[in-house]
């Protein structure tokens, strides 16, 4: 009965044995026992089973502790590892609470603070790091899907001569993917700025990251008094996209505002702006980094900096009551060139007592330094947009400065005057360049004197040209207006500081001023208007010695329309100098070549006739009749000694009686004739002079 009562749960027991595996000795056993002693065991099986199960959970919960604990104590030392370097080479450095959580290996830093240096100039203070997805990818170099920076500050405290002391403050700045060193480096003790920077690029060049964020970000700056002056600038929309090694993709700003405290003799004025929508593309930071770098002054190639830097629109204002509105700005290209820009030198050039006078020794060389600084700096084009600037006499405007390939121009000027409406189209540099500007003006009284003629032509070799276009502006106090079409001006061929070659264009009218006495003829005629076209290009070929003036045009518009041309020969290159004993002795091998005159009338013989008709109170046919008289006896009694003069006095009597012919005259030496033999005979005895040229003369209408 008892074996019988016992079967069903000596079946069960066989089962949970099976499956568990036990001794066949022990399941034999099992099955000769007694059902109380077959319970007793199944019970004890199942305890022990019970006893196991939890041991494994305490076990495995412990070992999950452990490695939790030793992660987070890996993380620790990794982190005081690298503030160790940073208190071993002078500095201090030191944190709060260091947390890491391997489910998300996310890993928190708190309340960190760095002053790198013996003598700590810079602060750096951040109230807390939390990076995600945290992995360490060797000794030197971690990454981070996500890393969030809160209020980041740094201070620098009296750097530098300048005494410069400036903030930065990031109340929260986060980095997605980013890449980056595990320990910081040795940071520089010296306290120089360049120093400073040098190693913030060098870090900065050290990580990479898709994307980097900041709300806002805050600078104050304060120069001690210096004309710099004090301020602070606010930018806020802060994202920086693929940041690779320290090149930048794009960087944009949503917005920047700055105010400036500008001191001055007496008062105290206050800048204040707003710039918008600033958007850097393509920065290399490692190109500043080589103009940084003592080991780079040899390297002549240049290092692009920026593609492009857009922004606007810019308001400008001052306490002093001035504006000005800027639509856009854009610079492209910009890249530098170690070799000659050298900020450092600049810095070093600087006196420490801002209040002192430099000398003219020091003057010089600061401005050199700058011209070869400033040509080591190249800018592929600038555009600034639609300005407008108030002035007491109302608002100015100008339509865009630009400058690009060495052309720099302002066009759409539209300004008030004291005296009316000024308004320009178009004004041009040819060839500008900044050095060479600052090289011409150190130049200038480099000796404590007036600049000297030879400096002063200096100019010509700062530039190659100069253009205005369109100008319309109040003549003098009248309500008559001047009107410029074209003004052009174009030189080259440099002979020492004389250009050999040059060329003006213009194109204008203007009003006949009354008060001069030379234009009272004109103006007695009831011409109120002069329209002036010259067209003056002058050339020197050195291998031929030839100088040839031509094409010489005026064209006096409601009077005549004047052609010249003047050859010479044998001008030695040592004419053109600015020393008249030189030029006096070169000027002596110059021989004359052929002059040709061509005179059409537009009015002009009118005018002359009718001024000699109220001078003699005669009739302008007499008038006219008077004057023809005139020339032809004129002309006989010279053919004595020149027949050709009577040719050239008919010409010049059949011009007269009748308007609006053209007068032809071509003198051509008779043989060699030095222009300083012919310039002696001309002031004093015309006739002679005369003599020496075979003269054609004819009219025409």
């Amino acid at each position: 009965m008892a074996t019988s009562d016992c079967g069903p749960i000596n079946r069960a027991r066989g089962q949970i044995f099976e499956n568990h595996s036990f001794p066949w000795t022990a399941r034999r056993f099992a099955n000769m026992a007694g059902c109380a002693v077959q319970d007793e065991q199944l019970e004890l099986g199942m305890k022990r089973i019970l006893i196991g199960l939890i041991a494994l959970a305490v076990i495995g919960a412990g070992g999950w502790l452990g490695f939790n604990l030793y992660v987070q104590h890996r993380a620790t030392s990794e982190v005081e590892a690298a503030f160790e370097q940073i208190r071993a080479g002078g500095g201090k450095a030191s944190h709060g609470k260091i947390g890491f959580e391997p489910g998300t290996r996310t890993l928190t830093i708190e309340d960190i603070a760095i002053a790198p240096g013996e003598q700590p100039q810079a602060q750096i203070r951040i109230a807390g790091i939390t990076g995600t997805g945290v992995r360490l990818i060797d000794d030197n170099s971690f990454s981070a899907d996500h890393i969030e920076v809160r209020g980041f500050e740094v201070a620098l405290d009296q750097v530098g001569d300048a005494k410069l002391k400036a903030s930065y403050k990031v109340p929260q700045l986060t980095l997605r993917d980013y890449v980056g060193p595990v320990h910081a480096g040795n940071a520089p003790a010296g306290g120089s700025l360049i120093d400073i920077y040098r190693y913030v690029l060098d870090k900065y060049a050290s990580i990479t990251a898709s994307s980097v964020t900041a709300p806002t970000l805050t600078m104050t700056f304060d120069t001690s008094g210096s004309a710099a002056g004090s301020g602070e600038v606010a930018y806020s929309g802060l994202a920086i996209q693929n940041l690779k090694r320290g090149k930048i993709d794009a960087m944009k700003a949503d917005r920047a505002v700055f105010t400036i405290d500008v001191p001055q003799p007496g008062k105290q004025d206050k800048l204040s702006g707003d710039l918008s929508n600033i958007i850097v593309n393509d920065f290399d930071s490692t190109a500043i980094a080589a103009a940084l770098d003592p080991e780079k002054t040899g390297d002549d190639s240049y290092h692009r900096v920026y593609r492009q830097i857009a922004a606007g629109p810019y308001v400008l204002k001052s306490t002093q009551g001035m504006r000005m509105d800027i639509d856009g700005i854009t610079f492209e290209d910009i890249a530098v060139q170690p070799s000659k820009f050298r900020p450092a030198e600049i810095i070093a050039l600087l006196p420490a007592d801002r209040s002192a006078v430099p000398t003219a020794a020091q003057s010089r060389e600061i401005m050199e330094k700058l011209a070869g600084y400033y040509e080591g700096l190249r800018i592929g084009r600038i555009e600034v947009g639609k300005t407008s600037m108030g002035t007491p006499q109302g608002t100015a405007r100008i339509n865009a400065v630009r400058y690009r390939e060495g052309e720099f121009a302002v066009e759409g000027v539209d300004t008030p005057s004291p005296q009316g409406q000024f308004k320009m189209e178009r004004f041009a540099l040819k060839s500008f360049s900044a050095a060479n500007l600052m090289r011409w003006a150190a130049g200038l009284g480099s000796q404590g004197q007036p600049p000297s003629p030879d400096q002063m032509l200096g100019l010509f070799q700062v530039l190659e040209g100069a253009e205005i276009k369109g100008v319309v502006a109040p003549y003098k106090t009248t309500r008559q207006l001047v009107t410029i079409d074209t003004i052009s001006l174009n030189w080259g061929q440099l002979v020492g500081s004389i250009p050999s070659k040059a060329n003006l264009v213009v194109k204008m009218v203007t009003p006949t001023d009354p008060a001069n006495p030379a234009l009272q003829p004109l103006t007695m005629a009831g011409i109120d208007k002069l329209a002036i076209d010259l067209d003056l290009g002058a050339a020197w070929t050195e291998s031929s010695g030839a100088f040839a003036l031509a094409p010489a045009t005026i064209d006096l518009g409601n009077l005549a329309r004047v052609q010249a041309g003047v050859a010479l020969a044998k001008v030695p290159r040592g004419l053109f100098t600015t020393d008249p004993a030189q030029a006096m002795s070169e000027a002596a091998q110059v021989e004359t070549g052929a002059v040709e005159l061509s005179l059409r009338d537009s009015g002009v013989v009118d005018l002359v006739v009718a001024q000699f008709a109220r001078m003699q109170n005669v009739s302008r046919d007499a008038a006219r009749g008077a004057i023809v008289a005139m020339i032809r006896a004129q002309g006989e009694k010279v053919a004595v000694s020149n027949l050709d003069v009577r040719a050239a006095a008919d010409a010049l009597a059949g011009f007269v009686e009748t308007s609006g012919q053209t007068l032809t005259i071509k003198l051509t030496p008779h043989g060699k004739l030095p222009v300083l033999q012919l310039m002696d005979v001309l002031n004093n005895e015309p006739i002679i002079a005369l003599a020496q040229f075979r003269i054609e003369a004819s009219t025409g209408l």
